[in-house]
Protein backbone atom coordinates (compact mmCIF):
# COMPACT_ATOMS: atom_id res chain seq x y z
CA UNK A 1 0.00 0.00 0.00
CA UNK A 2 2.84 2.31 0.77
CA UNK A 3 4.29 1.52 -2.82
CA UNK A 4 0.98 2.45 -4.43
CA UNK A 5 0.67 5.91 -2.26
CA UNK A 6 4.32 6.34 -3.24
CA UNK A 7 3.73 5.94 -7.27
CA UNK A 8 0.50 8.18 -6.99
CA UNK A 9 2.25 11.21 -5.81
CA UNK A 10 5.23 11.65 -8.62
CA UNK A 11 3.83 13.62 -11.18
CA UNK A 12 2.95 12.43 -15.26
CA UNK A 13 6.25 13.29 -17.15
CA UNK A 14 5.61 16.25 -19.42
CA UNK A 15 4.66 16.17 -22.92
CA UNK A 16 6.99 17.15 -25.65
CA UNK A 17 4.89 20.41 -26.58
CA UNK A 18 5.56 21.19 -23.04
CA UNK A 19 9.18 21.09 -22.99
CA UNK A 20 9.09 23.43 -25.86
CA UNK A 21 7.20 25.79 -24.59
CA UNK A 22 9.20 25.73 -21.03
CA UNK A 23 12.52 26.49 -23.59
CA UNK A 24 10.85 29.06 -25.09
CA UNK A 25 12.36 32.49 -23.36
CA UNK A 26 9.64 34.34 -21.38
CA UNK A 27 11.01 37.67 -23.41
CA UNK A 28 10.21 36.09 -26.87
CA UNK A 29 6.96 34.62 -25.68
CA UNK A 30 5.57 38.31 -24.99
CA UNK A 31 6.84 39.48 -28.17
CA UNK A 32 4.76 36.86 -29.50
CA UNK A 33 1.64 37.77 -27.62
CA UNK A 34 2.42 41.64 -28.73
CA UNK A 35 2.76 40.72 -32.07
CA UNK A 36 -0.89 39.11 -31.85
CA UNK A 37 -2.01 41.72 -30.32
CA UNK A 38 -0.63 43.83 -33.88
CA UNK A 39 -1.93 41.30 -35.93
CA UNK A 40 -5.44 41.69 -34.10
CA UNK A 41 -5.76 45.43 -34.34
CA UNK A 42 -4.81 45.15 -38.07
CA UNK A 43 -7.51 43.27 -38.93
CA UNK A 44 -10.14 44.80 -36.71
CA UNK A 45 -8.57 48.01 -37.55
CA UNK A 46 -8.28 49.10 -34.20
CA UNK A 47 -5.86 51.60 -33.45
CA UNK A 48 -5.89 51.14 -29.30
CA UNK A 49 -4.75 47.85 -29.86
CA UNK A 50 -1.98 48.89 -31.45
CA UNK A 51 -1.37 51.28 -28.79
CA UNK A 52 -1.23 49.20 -26.03
CA UNK A 53 1.10 47.20 -28.02
CA UNK A 54 3.92 49.84 -27.60
CA UNK A 55 3.03 50.21 -24.14
CA UNK A 56 3.16 46.63 -23.61
CA UNK A 57 6.70 46.97 -25.52
CA UNK A 58 8.36 49.56 -22.60
CA UNK A 59 8.47 46.51 -20.02
CA UNK A 60 10.57 44.62 -22.70
CA UNK A 61 12.73 47.08 -23.96
CA UNK A 62 15.85 46.46 -21.67
CA UNK A 63 15.35 42.79 -21.79
CA UNK A 64 16.08 42.56 -25.65
CA UNK A 65 19.18 40.56 -26.88
CA UNK A 66 20.20 39.38 -29.99
CA UNK A 67 19.03 36.20 -29.54
CA UNK A 68 15.22 36.86 -28.93
CA UNK A 69 15.74 40.04 -31.72
CA UNK A 70 16.49 37.11 -34.08
CA UNK A 71 14.17 34.71 -33.16
CA UNK A 72 11.44 37.16 -33.23
CA UNK A 73 12.36 38.05 -36.77
CA UNK A 74 12.33 34.69 -37.99
CA UNK A 75 8.91 34.23 -36.65
CA UNK A 76 7.47 37.72 -37.47
CA UNK A 77 8.83 38.22 -40.65
CA UNK A 78 9.53 36.09 -44.05
CA UNK A 79 12.59 34.58 -44.31
CA UNK A 80 13.27 35.51 -47.71
CA UNK A 81 11.65 39.41 -47.41
CA UNK A 82 13.73 42.40 -47.71
CA UNK A 83 13.13 43.72 -44.07
CA UNK A 84 14.03 40.35 -42.50
CA UNK A 85 17.49 40.96 -45.01
CA UNK A 86 18.01 44.58 -43.86
CA UNK A 87 17.64 43.68 -40.40
CA UNK A 88 19.36 40.49 -39.34
CA UNK A 89 22.54 43.03 -41.06
CA UNK A 90 22.65 45.35 -37.49
CA UNK A 91 22.08 41.40 -35.58
CA UNK A 92 25.24 39.77 -34.98
CA UNK A 93 25.01 35.91 -35.46
CA UNK A 94 25.72 34.06 -31.98
CA UNK A 95 25.90 30.35 -31.14
CA UNK A 96 22.74 31.12 -28.49
CA UNK A 97 20.44 31.99 -31.88
CA UNK A 98 20.89 28.30 -32.83
CA UNK A 99 19.55 27.41 -29.50
CA UNK A 100 16.54 29.92 -29.71
CA UNK A 101 15.71 28.74 -33.13
CA UNK A 102 15.71 24.86 -32.35
CA UNK A 103 13.77 25.73 -29.32
CA UNK A 104 10.98 27.68 -31.18
CA UNK A 105 11.07 26.16 -34.07
CA UNK A 106 8.76 22.79 -33.52
CA UNK A 107 5.43 25.49 -32.93
CA UNK A 108 6.53 27.92 -35.44
CA UNK A 109 3.40 28.46 -37.81
CA UNK A 110 4.17 29.35 -41.18
CA UNK A 111 3.46 33.50 -42.00
CA UNK A 112 0.55 33.26 -44.65
CA UNK A 113 1.59 37.29 -45.81
CA UNK A 114 3.41 40.09 -44.06
CA UNK A 115 1.63 42.82 -42.40
CA UNK A 116 2.87 46.12 -42.73
CA UNK A 117 2.44 46.59 -38.80
CA UNK A 118 4.15 44.08 -37.72
CA UNK A 119 7.20 44.96 -40.36
CA UNK A 120 7.41 48.64 -39.34
CA UNK A 121 7.38 46.83 -35.66
CA UNK A 122 10.32 45.02 -36.44
CA UNK A 123 12.17 47.90 -37.56
CA UNK A 124 11.02 50.21 -34.43
CA UNK A 125 12.62 47.17 -31.81
CA UNK A 126 15.33 46.18 -33.56
CA UNK A 127 15.96 50.44 -33.51
CA UNK A 128 15.41 50.46 -29.49
CA UNK A 129 18.11 47.52 -29.93
CA UNK A 130 20.82 49.36 -31.43
CA UNK A 131 20.18 52.63 -29.55
CA UNK A 132 20.26 51.19 -26.21
CA UNK A 133 23.63 49.41 -26.97
CA UNK A 134 24.82 52.87 -28.01
CA UNK A 135 25.55 51.68 -32.18
CA UNK A 136 24.35 55.05 -33.35
CA UNK A 137 25.69 54.39 -36.90
CA UNK A 138 23.63 51.25 -37.09
CA UNK A 139 21.04 52.71 -35.69
CA UNK A 140 21.48 55.97 -38.27
CA UNK A 141 20.90 53.12 -41.05
CA UNK A 142 18.26 51.13 -39.82
CA UNK A 143 15.97 54.29 -38.80
CA UNK A 144 16.65 55.66 -42.58
CA UNK A 145 15.77 51.98 -43.67
CA UNK A 146 12.35 52.21 -41.80
CA UNK A 147 11.87 55.34 -43.00
CA UNK A 148 11.58 54.75 -46.56
CA UNK A 149 9.35 51.60 -46.17
CA UNK A 150 7.25 54.08 -44.14
CA UNK A 151 6.85 56.81 -47.00
CA UNK A 152 4.59 53.20 -48.56
CA UNK A 153 2.63 52.58 -46.15
CA UNK A 154 -0.34 54.45 -45.68
CA UNK A 155 -2.80 52.47 -42.83
CA UNK A 156 -3.93 54.58 -40.06
CA UNK A 157 -3.45 51.32 -37.79
CA UNK A 158 0.49 51.97 -38.78
CA UNK A 159 0.43 55.90 -37.43
CA UNK A 160 1.06 55.16 -34.07
CA UNK A 161 4.33 52.95 -34.69
CA UNK A 162 5.21 55.77 -37.41
CA UNK A 163 5.14 58.29 -35.25
CA UNK A 164 7.45 56.05 -32.32
CA UNK A 165 9.55 55.55 -35.37
CA UNK A 166 10.03 59.12 -36.12
CA UNK A 167 11.27 60.10 -32.86
CA UNK A 168 13.71 57.73 -33.03
CA UNK A 169 14.48 58.50 -36.60
CA UNK A 170 15.52 61.73 -34.95
CA UNK A 171 17.41 61.03 -32.09
CA UNK A 172 19.79 58.38 -33.34
CA UNK A 173 20.95 61.30 -35.81
CA UNK A 174 21.12 63.39 -32.46
CA UNK A 175 23.06 61.04 -30.55
CA UNK A 176 25.69 60.95 -33.30
CA UNK A 177 25.38 64.65 -34.10
CA UNK A 178 24.32 65.24 -37.48
CA UNK A 179 20.88 66.63 -36.65
CA UNK A 180 21.03 68.96 -39.80
CA UNK A 181 21.20 66.06 -42.37
CA UNK A 182 17.49 65.23 -41.35
CA UNK A 183 15.89 68.50 -41.23
CA UNK A 184 15.02 68.12 -45.09
CA UNK A 185 13.81 64.44 -44.72
CA UNK A 186 11.51 65.85 -42.03
CA UNK A 187 10.30 68.71 -43.48
CA UNK A 188 9.18 66.13 -47.05
CA UNK A 189 7.60 63.38 -43.99
CA UNK A 190 5.29 65.83 -42.39
CA UNK A 191 4.06 67.54 -45.91
CA UNK A 192 3.31 63.51 -46.42
CA UNK A 193 1.52 63.12 -43.30
CA UNK A 194 -0.35 66.08 -43.55
CA UNK A 195 -1.82 64.76 -47.06
CA UNK A 196 -2.68 61.95 -45.47
CA UNK A 197 -4.18 63.31 -42.59
CA UNK A 198 -2.06 61.60 -40.25
CA UNK A 199 -2.73 64.10 -36.98
CA UNK A 200 -0.75 62.31 -34.66
CA UNK A 201 2.36 62.07 -37.58
CA UNK A 202 1.79 65.65 -37.66
CA UNK A 203 2.34 66.73 -34.43
CA UNK A 204 5.36 64.66 -33.89
CA UNK A 205 7.53 65.66 -36.53
CA UNK A 206 6.52 69.16 -35.92
CA UNK A 207 7.76 68.77 -32.80
CA UNK A 208 11.04 67.15 -33.97
CA UNK A 209 11.47 69.93 -36.72
CA UNK A 210 10.90 72.62 -33.82
CA UNK A 211 13.53 70.93 -31.89
CA UNK A 212 15.55 70.31 -34.97
CA UNK A 213 15.73 74.32 -34.96
CA UNK A 214 15.93 75.20 -31.36
CA UNK A 215 19.10 72.70 -31.10
CA UNK A 216 20.73 75.13 -34.19
CA UNK A 217 19.34 78.84 -32.48
CA UNK A 218 16.79 79.25 -35.03
CA UNK A 219 14.39 80.74 -33.80
CA UNK A 220 13.05 83.02 -36.40
CA UNK A 221 12.49 79.52 -38.90
CA UNK A 222 11.06 77.67 -35.99
CA UNK A 223 8.63 80.34 -35.76
CA UNK A 224 7.81 80.66 -39.02
CA UNK A 225 7.28 77.06 -39.39
CA UNK A 226 5.24 76.76 -36.06
CA UNK A 227 2.74 79.94 -37.09
CA UNK A 228 2.18 78.05 -40.96
CA UNK A 229 1.75 74.45 -39.58
CA UNK A 230 -1.67 73.53 -39.69
CA UNK A 231 -3.56 73.08 -35.92
CA UNK A 232 -5.85 70.57 -34.62
CA UNK A 233 -6.45 69.46 -30.97
CA UNK A 234 -3.90 67.16 -30.01
CA UNK A 235 -3.53 63.15 -29.46
CA UNK A 236 -1.01 62.85 -27.38
CA UNK A 237 0.12 64.77 -24.25
CA UNK A 238 3.90 64.02 -24.77
CA UNK A 239 3.68 65.87 -28.11
CA UNK A 240 1.64 68.73 -26.87
CA UNK A 241 3.89 69.12 -23.86
CA UNK A 242 6.55 69.13 -25.65
CA UNK A 243 4.89 71.54 -28.15
CA UNK A 244 4.13 74.08 -25.28
CA UNK A 245 8.12 73.90 -24.51
CA UNK A 246 9.42 74.74 -27.49
CA UNK A 247 6.44 77.57 -28.06
CA UNK A 248 7.71 78.97 -24.21
CA UNK A 249 11.13 78.75 -25.83
CA UNK A 250 10.18 80.69 -28.74
CA UNK A 251 8.69 83.40 -26.98
CA UNK A 252 10.91 83.83 -24.25
CA UNK A 253 13.76 84.40 -27.03
CA UNK A 254 11.13 87.17 -28.54
CA UNK A 255 10.69 88.55 -25.11
CA UNK A 256 7.09 87.70 -25.16
CA UNK A 257 7.36 86.94 -21.25
CA UNK A 258 4.15 86.32 -20.77
CA UNK A 259 2.70 84.12 -23.50
CA UNK A 260 6.45 81.97 -22.70
CA UNK A 261 5.11 82.22 -18.74
CA UNK A 262 1.67 80.52 -19.49
CA UNK A 263 2.92 78.25 -21.91
CA UNK A 264 6.07 76.64 -19.72
CA UNK A 265 4.18 76.12 -16.73
CA UNK A 266 1.38 74.69 -18.27
CA UNK A 267 4.17 72.16 -20.33
CA UNK A 268 5.07 71.30 -17.11
CA UNK A 269 1.97 70.65 -15.08
CA UNK A 270 0.45 68.08 -18.04
CA UNK A 271 3.71 66.41 -18.21
CA UNK A 272 4.00 62.95 -17.00
CA UNK A 273 5.81 62.54 -13.62
CA UNK A 274 8.01 59.80 -14.96
CA UNK A 275 9.07 62.69 -17.29
CA UNK A 276 11.45 64.06 -14.60
CA UNK A 277 14.20 65.17 -16.98
CA UNK A 278 11.65 67.40 -19.08
CA UNK A 279 10.14 69.08 -15.93
CA UNK A 280 13.47 69.80 -14.90
CA UNK A 281 13.86 71.45 -18.03
CA UNK A 282 10.04 73.48 -18.24
CA UNK A 283 11.32 74.62 -14.32
CA UNK A 284 14.46 76.32 -15.68
CA UNK A 285 13.05 78.00 -18.31
CA UNK A 286 10.09 78.72 -16.40
CA UNK A 287 12.41 80.22 -13.00
CA UNK A 288 13.94 82.32 -15.66
CA UNK A 289 10.71 84.09 -17.61
CA UNK A 290 9.15 85.19 -14.22
CA UNK A 291 12.48 86.31 -12.75
CA UNK A 292 12.59 88.25 -15.88
CA UNK A 293 9.10 88.97 -15.74
CA UNK A 294 10.04 90.48 -12.05
CA UNK A 295 8.35 87.95 -10.06
CA UNK A 296 9.71 86.10 -7.79
CA UNK A 297 9.00 81.74 -7.74
CA UNK A 298 7.99 80.35 -4.61
CA UNK A 299 10.58 78.28 -2.82
CA UNK A 300 8.66 74.89 -3.26
CA UNK A 301 9.29 75.17 -7.12
CA UNK A 302 13.42 74.10 -6.31
CA UNK A 303 12.71 71.70 -3.31
CA UNK A 304 10.28 69.21 -5.44
CA UNK A 305 11.09 65.76 -4.81
CA UNK A 306 14.44 64.32 -7.39
CA UNK A 307 14.71 68.70 -8.98
CA UNK A 308 17.12 69.80 -5.66
CA UNK A 309 20.40 69.28 -7.06
CA UNK A 310 18.95 70.13 -10.79
CA UNK A 311 17.53 73.44 -9.61
CA UNK A 312 20.29 74.53 -7.03
CA UNK A 313 22.19 77.50 -9.85
CA UNK A 314 18.42 78.65 -10.58
CA UNK A 315 17.69 78.60 -6.80
CA UNK A 316 20.95 81.18 -5.84
CA UNK A 317 20.40 83.26 -8.99
CA UNK A 318 16.78 83.80 -7.61
CA UNK A 319 17.92 84.68 -4.24
CA UNK A 320 20.04 87.44 -5.74
CA UNK A 321 17.72 88.93 -8.17
CA UNK A 322 15.22 89.04 -5.15
CA UNK A 323 17.68 90.71 -2.90
CA UNK A 324 19.12 93.08 -5.75
CA UNK A 325 22.47 92.29 -4.99
CA UNK A 326 24.75 92.58 -8.14
CA UNK A 327 27.97 91.30 -6.62
CA UNK A 328 26.11 88.39 -5.75
CA UNK A 329 24.66 88.23 -9.18
CA UNK A 330 27.76 88.04 -10.90
CA UNK A 331 29.30 85.82 -8.85
CA UNK A 332 26.63 82.99 -9.50
CA UNK A 333 26.72 83.53 -13.36
CA UNK A 334 30.39 83.19 -13.07
CA UNK A 335 29.93 80.29 -10.41
CA UNK A 336 27.57 78.39 -12.84
CA UNK A 337 28.30 79.32 -16.09
CA UNK A 338 28.95 75.72 -17.09
CA UNK A 339 25.62 74.52 -16.41
CA UNK A 340 23.97 77.50 -17.80
CA UNK A 341 25.40 77.03 -20.63
CA UNK A 342 24.35 73.32 -20.97
CA UNK A 343 20.81 74.61 -20.67
CA UNK A 344 21.22 77.27 -23.22
CA UNK A 345 20.30 79.64 -20.84
CA UNK A 346 23.16 81.90 -21.00
CA UNK A 347 21.46 84.90 -22.86
CA UNK A 348 18.48 84.86 -20.16
CA UNK A 349 21.00 85.21 -17.52
CA UNK A 350 22.75 88.58 -19.26
CA UNK A 351 19.07 89.71 -19.37
CA UNK A 352 18.72 89.44 -15.50
CA UNK A 353 21.28 91.59 -15.03
CA UNK A 354 18.65 94.73 -15.62
CA UNK A 355 16.53 92.94 -13.09
CA UNK A 356 18.91 92.70 -10.84
CA UNK A 357 19.70 96.44 -10.51
CA UNK A 358 15.64 97.39 -11.03
CA UNK A 359 15.49 94.98 -7.88
CA UNK A 360 18.01 96.61 -6.11
CA UNK A 361 16.87 100.30 -6.49
CA UNK A 362 13.47 99.27 -5.56
CA UNK A 363 14.66 98.11 -2.18
CA UNK A 364 16.51 101.51 -1.66
CA UNK A 365 13.50 103.75 -2.62
CA UNK A 366 11.36 101.34 0.27
CA UNK A 367 14.40 101.64 2.66
CA UNK A 368 15.06 105.29 2.38
CA UNK A 369 13.09 108.75 2.16
CA UNK A 370 16.44 110.29 0.73
CA UNK A 371 19.90 109.22 -0.32
CA UNK A 372 22.46 110.52 -1.99
CA UNK A 373 23.47 109.16 -5.78
CA UNK A 374 27.11 108.00 -4.32
CA UNK A 375 25.64 105.85 -1.63
CA UNK A 376 22.79 104.27 -4.38
CA UNK A 377 25.73 103.44 -6.51
CA UNK A 378 27.87 101.93 -3.30
CA UNK A 379 24.86 99.98 -2.37
CA UNK A 380 24.40 98.71 -5.96
CA UNK A 381 28.27 97.74 -5.86
CA UNK A 382 28.09 99.33 -9.99
CA UNK A 383 32.05 98.68 -11.28
CA UNK A 384 32.86 101.72 -13.38
CA UNK A 385 34.49 104.88 -14.33
CA UNK A 386 31.74 107.07 -13.30
CA UNK A 387 29.41 104.55 -10.50
CA UNK A 388 27.70 108.29 -9.49
CA UNK A 389 26.71 109.19 -13.01
CA UNK A 390 25.66 105.17 -14.01
CA UNK A 391 23.19 105.31 -11.46
CA UNK A 392 21.47 108.36 -11.79
CA UNK A 393 21.34 107.29 -15.14
CA UNK A 394 19.82 103.97 -14.06
CA UNK A 395 17.37 105.67 -11.54
CA UNK A 396 15.97 108.01 -14.32
CA UNK A 397 15.24 105.26 -16.35
CA UNK A 398 13.43 102.91 -13.47
CA UNK A 399 11.38 106.05 -12.25
CA UNK A 400 10.44 106.83 -16.47
CA UNK A 401 9.38 102.65 -16.21
CA UNK A 402 7.30 103.10 -13.38
CA UNK A 403 9.77 100.60 -11.47
CA UNK A 404 10.58 102.83 -8.40
CA UNK A 405 8.17 105.61 -7.31
CA UNK A 406 10.60 108.43 -6.38
CA UNK A 407 11.91 111.76 -7.94
CA UNK A 408 15.33 112.73 -8.66
CA UNK A 409 17.18 116.32 -7.18
CA UNK A 410 20.14 116.91 -9.41
CA UNK A 411 21.07 119.86 -8.11
CA UNK A 412 21.75 118.03 -4.89
CA UNK A 413 22.36 114.63 -6.01
CA UNK A 414 19.34 112.88 -3.95
CA UNK A 415 16.87 110.42 -4.70
CA UNK A 416 13.62 111.20 -3.00
CA UNK A 417 11.23 108.32 -2.31
CA UNK A 418 7.68 108.88 -2.34
CA UNK A 419 5.25 108.18 0.20
CA UNK A 420 4.06 104.83 -0.22
CA UNK A 421 -0.04 104.25 -0.50
CA UNK A 422 -2.77 101.53 0.05
CA UNK A 423 -2.25 98.86 -2.60
CA UNK A 424 -5.78 98.05 -1.86
CA UNK A 425 -6.95 101.33 -3.55
CA UNK A 426 -5.22 99.86 -6.42
CA UNK A 427 -6.03 98.02 -9.10
CA UNK A 428 -3.41 95.56 -8.73
CA UNK A 429 -5.59 93.34 -6.60
CA UNK A 430 -8.22 92.89 -9.11
CA UNK A 431 -5.90 91.84 -11.52
CA UNK A 432 -4.11 89.29 -9.39
CA UNK A 433 -7.67 87.86 -8.48
CA UNK A 434 -9.12 88.33 -12.53
CA UNK A 435 -5.75 86.32 -13.49
CA UNK A 436 -6.59 83.16 -10.79
CA UNK A 437 -10.53 83.45 -12.23
CA UNK A 438 -8.93 83.17 -15.96
CA UNK A 439 -6.78 79.93 -15.17
CA UNK A 440 -9.17 77.92 -13.10
CA UNK A 441 -11.80 78.16 -15.82
CA UNK A 442 -9.05 77.82 -18.56
CA UNK A 443 -8.65 74.26 -16.68
CA UNK A 444 -12.05 73.64 -16.66
CA UNK A 445 -12.48 73.50 -20.08
CA UNK A 446 -9.40 71.64 -21.24
CA UNK A 447 -10.67 68.94 -18.69
CA UNK A 448 -14.24 69.34 -20.68
CA UNK A 449 -12.59 68.74 -24.14
CA UNK A 450 -10.16 65.83 -22.68
CA UNK A 451 -13.47 64.01 -22.33
CA UNK A 452 -13.17 61.12 -24.64
CA UNK A 453 -16.68 59.03 -25.61
CA UNK A 454 -16.44 55.67 -27.51
CA UNK A 455 -17.64 56.05 -31.27
CA UNK A 456 -21.69 55.71 -32.08
CA UNK A 457 -22.22 54.93 -28.09
CA UNK A 458 -26.31 55.68 -28.06
CA UNK A 459 -26.18 53.81 -31.56
CA UNK A 460 -25.08 50.43 -30.55
CA UNK A 461 -27.17 47.54 -29.53
CA UNK A 462 -24.94 45.22 -27.97
CA UNK A 463 -25.26 42.38 -26.46
CA UNK A 464 -23.71 41.32 -22.81
CA UNK A 465 -20.77 39.75 -24.60
CA UNK A 466 -20.20 43.26 -26.61
CA UNK A 467 -20.63 45.02 -23.07
CA UNK A 468 -18.15 43.09 -21.52
CA UNK A 469 -15.41 43.32 -23.85
CA UNK A 470 -16.15 47.18 -24.09
CA UNK A 471 -15.60 47.01 -20.04
CA UNK A 472 -12.77 45.09 -20.35
CA UNK A 473 -10.97 47.19 -22.49
CA UNK A 474 -12.05 50.33 -20.92
CA UNK A 475 -10.00 48.64 -18.00
CA UNK A 476 -6.77 47.82 -19.49
CA UNK A 477 -7.03 51.20 -21.02
CA UNK A 478 -7.49 52.98 -17.66
CA UNK A 479 -4.94 50.67 -16.51
CA UNK A 480 -1.88 51.71 -19.33
CA UNK A 481 -2.95 55.02 -19.44
CA UNK A 482 -0.75 56.07 -16.44
CA UNK A 483 2.23 54.36 -17.81
CA UNK A 484 3.75 57.20 -19.70
CA UNK A 485 6.64 56.23 -21.66
CA UNK A 486 9.56 58.27 -19.95
CA UNK A 487 11.95 57.66 -23.07
CA UNK A 488 10.32 59.65 -25.40
CA UNK A 489 11.51 62.58 -22.90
Amino acid sequence: MTQDVEMKDHPPPPTPSQLVSSAVPPTLQHLKEIASLIETGSYTKEVRRVARALRLTKSLRRKLTVPVLSAFLDFALAPGSQAHAQLSVYLPKEDEHMEVDTATSANQAPVKHLLPELEIYCYLLVLLFLIDQKKYNEAKACSSASIVRLKNVNRRTVDVIASRLYFYYSYSYELAGDLAEIRGNLLALHRIATLRRDELGQETLLNLLLRNYLHYNLYDQAEKLRSKAPRFEAHSNQQFCRYLFYLGKIRTIQLEYTDAKESLLQAARKAPVAAKGFRIQCNKWAVLVRLLLGEVPERTVFMQKGMEKALKPYFELTNAVRIGDLELFRNVAEKFAASFSADGTQNLIVRLRHNVIRTGLRNISISYFRISLADVAEKLRLKSLNPVADAESLLAKAISDGAVDATLDHTNGWMVSKETGDIYSTNEPQIAFNSRIAFCLNMHNEAVRALQFPPNTHKEEGSAEKRRERQQQEQELAKHIAEEDDDDF
